[in-house]
């Protein structure tokens, strides 16, 4: 959780080196797709920090302005990720349709592409031992049902449906999603 300055820095660092800027200033003025993307993730950090951090007057207007902007940038970009749900690495390739918010906790270095949901399976679903694991890859048109673990060093192919937990190490893909094959310890892979 991100509640003092120094770590608030320290997770846009990470989130900038997953986006792999080689101008990293010359995208804020280019309107590139990463460019945007970056700025999406950039502002959710500071709208985390306003709401977790202890409150002085002034920061409800910083507050109410990350907010704002947050929820503009949510239509704008057909984006929800809900603040304090996605760890430190956040990488959102792609402009399109993404919805974040039926899950506990999500770790850090996760790479999310476009039409992808993460929702229940029904409305009364206990999602509160839900959570998705370090560098997970989710495909393109992925639908997550809630409540599902979802391990470490994952990718999930595109167009999968998960409705059961999945492992560490592995690549899972279809519908519903089924393990492929395990990820060796072989760096060559």
């Amino acid at each position: 959780m991100i509640t003092t300055r120094k770590i608030l820095k320290e997770w846009l660092k990470q989130d900038r080196e997953t986006f792999n800027f080689q101008y990293p200033f010359l995208s804020k003025f280019s309107w590139s797709e990463n460019g945007t993307m970056y700025a999406y993730v950039r502002n959710l950090r500071y709208l985390e920090f306003y709401t977790n951090k202890k409150q002085k007057p002034w920061d409800k207007f910083l507050y109410l302005w990350h907010f704002l902007k947050w929820r503009r940038m949510n239509l704008k970009h057909q984006l929800f990720i809900l603040p304090n749900c996605v760890g430190p690495g956040l990488h959102i390739v792609h402009h399109g349709y993404r919805r974040i918010d039926s899950i506990n906790r999500i770790g850090k270095n996760l790479t999310i592409l476009p039409m992808v949901l993460i929702g229940k399976k029904h409305p009364d679903a206990d999602i509160s031992d839900s959570y998705i694991g370090d560098n997970v890859y989710i495909g393109a048109g992925t639908v997550i049902m809630n409540p599902v673990k979802i391990g470490d060093n994952v990718t999930i192919g595109a167009g999968s449906v998960v409705t059961k937990d999945i492992p560490s190490d592995c690549v899972v893909a279809g519908n519903p999603a089924k393990i492929i094959r395990f990820k060796s310890a072989s760096p060559n892979l």
